[in-house]
């Protein structure tokens, strides 16, 4: 059958008015999250019980705390360690004794500093470039505390937790704006006015977690999940290997190279910094096509469109070209831990840049048909609720706009071992 037959629309994967934040999914906002109602149905339809799954692009972790749901084991990689922490945190289980006890105590020392003494006990402040810009005097104090806090705490799974709240209150309590990913700075009539509780902020993080916890540890399954740094752009597999190989992918790559699609390394900085993450200003840099290659792009599918940007523009077309070659590469790597039967499932969205659309979803199926996998189909679906900027900046010109992706498609592959 030809490809074009085997896309099609299905607005029953819209997914519209959906609770996206069951169990701990509730955690962290992160740009361009994958829905959880995706990797569900997309279990349902292709998991197998105590299999494998792999995201090598794991984000938050949302489709390893839904295979921990449906009862599969999972590995998920991702190059931003601020990420790594939450998808672990998400999808470790905890004694909730243990939690409370240690969530108690906190609770008991933030009253007796609030309603007590008034005072902020003295912490030692990280050393953040600009760190004044980001944040009030009083904001930096408070943070200062409870980082000091939450470092003290033996328990890793524990603090992993306590450490997601503080990320999130990070961000909400600093002078960024909300709604943008890349860090930009509130307006000074706004800076007046802006002073955030903390410690208010950051427990009511913790007690919505608690919750969502408690629910997820009720339904997931007795599965290994392990969340890993392993780059598969520069050939790096994930572990552990199962015996075998994986036996399905669910994941959500990049839409593009980070300096002109979802700044995922800028919006995740300053609470990297202030918990003491590594490389917390390379990010960008480090993720697919964030360095340009002299290599040539060998993927026929993609390249007469890089050919039209390159007629408009030589530099856009060469960061473009950058950001397909890394995502070949890591579909290398990919393919080459996956079992004999597996089902891949690549959550893409085709963006525009400069007014040339991108059939990432087509490089895909390329990218595995090259591995021996056959395309079994490519959904598209309406997107209602992702989190994403409405318009983004694609020409980097200042003021010029244009909207984003409001579809994504969900291609599926197989490779189908044939029986004599």
């Amino acid at each position: 059958m030809h490809a074009a037959n085997l896309k099609y629309r299905d607005e029953t994967w819209d997914l519209q008015n959906t609770n996206t934040k069951e169990y701990t999914h509730c955690f962290h906002t992160y740009p361009a999250m994958m829905i959880p109602q995706i990797a569900r149905k997309l279990l349902k339809e292709y998991g197998t019980k105590n299999g494998w799954l792999l995201d090598p692009y794991c984000g938050t972790g949302t489709s390893l705390v839904e295979a921990s749901l449906f009862g599969m084991h999972s590995v998920g990689c991702d190059i931003n360690p601020l990420v790594r922490l939450i998808a672990t945190a998400k999808s470790t289980p905890i004694c909730l004794p243990t939690l409370d006890e240690t969530l108690n105590r906190l609770n008991d020392h933030l009253f007796q500093i609030e309603f007590q003494e008034g005072k902020i006990p003295d912490a030692p402040i990280p050393d953040i470039l600009n760190l004044a810009y980001w944040f009030s005097e009083e904001a930096i104090r408070c943070l200062a505390y409870l980082r000091d806090w939450i470092n003290k705490i033996e328990d890793e799974a524990v603090r992993n937790f306590i450490f997601v709240a503080f990320s999130e209150t990070v961000r909400e309590v600093s002078y960024t704006r909300n709604g943008e990913f890349k860090l930009y700075r509130m307006p000074a009539e706004k800076l007046e006015g802006f002073k955030p509780d903390v410690f208010g902020i950051f427990s009511k993080k913790l007690s919505r977690n608690r919750h969502g916890l408690a629910a997820f540890l009720e339904k997931r399954k007795s599965v290994e999940v392990s969340v890993s740094d392993a780059n598969t752009v520069q050939g790096e597999f994930p572990m552990p290997r199962p015996l075998g190989g994986y036996d399905i992918v669910i994941t959500s790559p990049p839409y593009g190279d980070s300096h002109t699609t979802v700044a995922y390394g800028q919006f995740s900085r300053l609470a990297a910094e202030w918990i003491g993450l590594p490389n917390a200003r390379k990010i960008d840099k480090l993720a697919m096509g964030g360095q340009h290659s002299k290599e040539a792009l060998t993927n026929a599918v993609i390249a007469p469109a890089i050919d039209k940007i390159r007629l408009v523009d030589e530099k856009r077309a060469e960061e473009v070209s950058a950001f397909y070659i890394d995502l070949g590469s890591s579909i290398n790597s990919i393919a080459q831990v996956l079992s004999q039967r597996a089902t891949i499932c690549y959550v893409v969205g085709n963006r525009q840049v400069k007014g040339v659309m991108l059939p990432t979803d087509e490089f895909v199926v390329d990218a595995f048909r090259q591995h021996g996998f056959t395309h079994k189909t490519t959904i598209v679906r309406n997107i209602p609720n992702k989190r994403m900027p409405k318009k983004n900046s694609p020409s980097n010109v200042a003021g010029a706009t244009a909207t984003t992706m409001h579809e994504e498609n969900i291609v599926i592959c197989q490779r189908v071992t044939h029986n004599i």
